[in-house]
């Protein structure tokens, strides 16, 4: 081979490295971009993920503010019908208290409509009629009369027991052979009447609750 030949050769090869080198280049710079091209994409994709993240977070918490604001208003009167009901429990305990530590002192008016009520309201015609001690001395020789004359049934009999009931007040009517007992004590009409008892204290406690200041400075 000459040196014309040699130099040809050389130049080719100079030439076909050069441009493998070019190529080269065009890859590794096309590689780069692509790779800044998915690093930016995923970059993109995380904020949005973190906005859309903090976009939900802000959206539970507004509804959960909202969900304990709407029930402010039922913890409220939830928290007033407590008060109110301990209240209305001390109460009847203390007049229940006050009934049975009575010692009689009922008039005898009071008796004879209490013992006509029952009378009235039971079937038979003869009845025993259960006293307090106290009432049973001041009323028992007289009660039984005054009752039939209330009644208007002069056919109907009635005895006045002399054995003391242990009531603090009022009075308890039964058949002779207990199979009718209508208890007309004072007790007993307080647990008939409470829920009605009731109704209207509440109505009046609650008025009471709602009027009382909030302790907050206007």
């Amino acid at each position: 081979m000459n040196r014309s030949d040699s130099s040809s050769h050389d130049v080719l090869r100079e030439e076909i490295l050069a441009d493998a080198m070019r190529q080269a280049e065009r890859t590794v710079r096309k590689a780069e971009r692509e790779a800044k091209a998915l690093v930016a994409k995923a970059t993109d994709d995380s904020v949005q993920e973190r906005h859309s993240k903090l976009a939900v977070a802000e959206a539970t918490a507004a509804r959960q503010r909202t969900l304990t604001l709407a029930t402010v208003p039922i913890e409220i009167g939830r928290s007033r019908a407590t008060r109110v009901e301990q209240q209305l429990l001390t109460l009847r305990e203390q007049v229940r208290g006050q009934l049975a530590a009575r010692r009689g002192g009922e008039t005898a008016d009071t008796l004879v409509r209490l013992a006509a009520e029952a009378v009235t309201r039971m079937e038979g015609d003869a009845f025993v009629l259960e006293l307090s001690p106290p009432d049973l001395q001041d009323f028992g020789a007289s009660l039984a009369a005054a009752v039939q004359a209330r009644t208007g049934r002069p056919q109907v009999t009635l005895i006045v027991s002399d054995v003391p009931a242990k009531i603090g007040g009022g009075v308890i009517v039964r058949d002779p052979q207990g199979r009718q007992v209508w208890d007309n004590s004072l007790g007993a009409r307080l647990d008939r009447l409470w829920p009605l008892l009731r109704n209207k204290i509440a109505e009046h406690l609650g008025r009471d609750t709602r009027a009382e200041p909030s302790g907050e400075e206007s």
